[in-house]
């Protein structure tokens, strides 16, 4: 399995670290399986798991984004995860406003900031393979 952020590179650096934590944390509710289990240290102090695989952060373009995000929709992309991360969800101030926006605005309405995308890694690498790591 590969798991992929893929950020708009044109945000502010606050914005990509937004984008990076609600992506990172709606990742780990999906799959749980890439957190590894709680560490002792030395002194037998516990530190929570951590992620288990390296997540690339790549970053593209807001067009770039809702192209991947159009092409999941696809069959052949059916085994792969996606958490999406949109313009309505970062300026959402609580959870019930967000869902009901969401709910009444079409997809192609959408601006995408973020995607995370996790799966088998030879669909994962087919659909980001041309995309460089954010810098």
């Amino acid at each position: 399995m590969k798991t992929v952020l893929i950020i708009d590179r044109a945000l502010p650096l606050g914005l990509i670290a937004n984008t990076a934590a609600v992506l990172g944390i709606s990742l780990g509710a999906a799959a749980p399986e890439i957190v590894g289990q709680d560490v002792p240290d030395a002194d037998g102090h516990r530190h929570r798991g951590i992620t288990n695989k390296t997540i690339p952060i790549l970053g593209g373009t807001g067009e770039q984004l809702r192209l991947l995000r159009d092409r999941l929709f696809a069959a052949e992309f059916a085994e792969v995860g996606v958490v999406d991360f949109s313009d309505i969800a970062q300026s959402s101030l609580d959870y019930g406003y967000y869902a009901g926006t969401l709910a009444s605005t079409p997809g192609d309405r959408l601006s995408y900031l973020g995607l995370c995308l996790y799966g088998p890694d030879k669909l994962i690498n087919k659909l980001t393979g041309s995309m460089g790591l954010l810098r």
